[in-house]
């Protein structure tokens, strides 16, 4: 009848508190199989947005695929990260056996802190260039589904030197010419004011400026409204009630704009805070992840197991 021998615990000759050669092996191996995973993850990702509108992914459904996929790098890499350091470090001494369990897991732990730590430099320092450009591909397909022709580099570079605020919109409606001065200037009397429309002027700051100081108090003031209805009577030559009703419409349009740019002002910081707190969750995941990985290679390392790999029990 055969015995199982008993499996003796391991005792370091010299005692070693931190490793950091298994440490550093553990956060470097993390690192590189994030980055692979992650611009892997970046082409799947290109593949599946589209520049045509009401094609492709959503921008939602590639939010929280995007999410999914990142926690999922986090915790495998960090965990072979864990796992390598674990199984690479040198048995404790006879004063740390009773700490072995947990100076594995701070090993991980470690692993994890530098991981993250050489990670955010790469990404300060631009030498992860390569997920940072492919992550900006994707970000400008989406913008060119969702903004038209204006998100064209060669049509946006021409439009970002024109001013389209919701102002500058308010301000050109307003002085538009009359639609009867469209075509030959109207005959004197054609108007209500019976004066012909006033040479255009490009001086529109006290137009805007009493629009902008309107929108701050919520509503028109009636000494801007007249100071307005002259100004446009004078630019245009329309009568003085239409004259007043392009400005009470161009207000409350640009009222509306105001409130629109707010609404994605509000929607833009929810997602903002969302990303935020889903970035801490993930590396926290992977803090887990690496002290977890950590145990279990030490483990592995004590009961001299051996790991099988697609047939082979060789690294690879």
């Amino acid at each position: 009848m055969s015995t199982i021998p008993a499996v003796t615990p391991e005792v370091a000759a010299v005692p070693r508190s931190v490793q950091w050669g298994a440490v550093i092996l553990g956060a470097l191996g993390a690192i590189a199989i994030s980055m692979v995973l992650l611009t892997f993850g970046a082409g799947i990702g290109l593949s599946a947005v589209s520049a045509h509108p009401y094609a492709g992914a959503s921008a939602k459904a590639l939010a929280v695929v995007s999410g999914l996929y990142a926690a999922i790098v986090a915790v495998g890499s960090f965990a072979v990260g864990g796992y390598v350091a674990g199984r690479m470090r040198l048995p404790p001494t006879a004063e740390e056996v009773a700490e072995a369990h947990f100076r594995d897991g701070a090993h991980g732990f470690a692993v994890w802190a530098l991981g993250i730590t050489i990670f955010g430099l790469l990404a300060a320092s631009g030498i992860g260039g390569t997920i940072k450009t492919v992550a900006e591909a994707t970000a400008g397909v989406s913008a060119a589904a969702a903004g038209g022709a204006t998100s064209i580099p060669a049509l946006g570079q021409r439009a970002s030197n024109l001013a389209t605020s919701p102002t500058d919109y308010a301000v050109d409606r307003l002085i538009a010419p009359a639609p009867s001065a469209a075509g030959n200037p109207p005959a004197t009397g054609q108007q209500g004011t019976g004066m012909a429309a006033a040479p255009p002027s490009n001086d529109t700051a006290p137009i805007a400026r009493a629009l902008s100081a309107s929108l701050k108090s919520g509503q028109l003031d009636p000494r801007d409204r007249d100071m307005l209805t002259g100004i446009v009577m004078q630019r245009t030559g329309l009568s003085q009630a239409d004259t007043q009703k392009r400005v009470d419409d161009s207000f409350a349009e640009l009222k509306q704009a105001e409130q629109k740019a707010r609404d994605a002002a509000e929607s833009a910081r929810k997602a903002a805070l969302i990303a935020a707190f889903a970035t801490a969750a993930i590396a926290l995941l992977g803090c887990a992840a690496a002290c977890v990985g950590a145990s279990a290679g030490a483990e592995h390392r004590h009961r001299r197991e051996k790991i099988v790999l697609w047939g082979s029990r060789r690294f690879w």
